[in-house]
């Protein structure tokens, strides 16, 4: 993973490219990954951890997404990518949402260990979504399987080969 995190930072640096997450379920997972390699505060632009639905609303998230969709769908990961992207003026937001494991007496939607991951690419207006099934019964290990596949997608689309 730490290669592909290295080619992720000198991706974005050669092409003076920023990135910015918003994360939820991972409590911050990708954006600890990103800081671990050198060079990384040229392309970070911002972070932010919004566990709870009235921070996610707080940063920008449109409160009737959550309310029509739930707080663990594509749409709301969606809006945590494309406003974190706007809040910090980056090229790229990443918005990662969703369950590991655990019931949410706040939020009882969704499936457990169903997690949404949104890339936003504001120079081109677009979105990579996709949703991750995790299995284990040890968060660490769920949120390691988020971050995973969430970096390899978003090397894929750097480097060209995102279908």
């Amino acid at each position: 993973m730490k290669e592909k995190l290295v080619r992720i930072v000198k991706i974005l640096n050669d092409n003076g490219k920023k990135v910015s997450t918003m994360e939820s379920c991972t409590g911050g997972a990708l954006v600890n990954a990103i800081t671990n390699v050198s060079g990384a505060s040229n392309v970070l632009e911002y972070s932010a951890v919004t566990y709870s639905n009235y921070f996610k609303i707080k940063m920008g998230v449109d409160k009737d997404i959550i309310d029509k969709y739930t707080v663990y769908s594509k749409e709301t990961a969606r809006e945590m990518a494309r406003k974190i992207c706007i809040f910090s003026s980056s090229n790229y937001g990443i918005g990662i949402t969703g369950k590991l494991g655990k019931k949410d007496s706040n939020n009882e939607c969704g499936y457990d260990n169903q997690v949404f991951v949104s890339i936003y690419d504001s120079d081109d207006d677009l979105f990579i979504d996709f949703d991750i099934f995790v299995g284990s019964d040890d968060r660490r290990d769920d949120k390691k399987e988020v971050l995973d596949v969430t970096i390899d997608k978003f090397l894929d689309y750097l480097e060209g080969r995102y279908v």
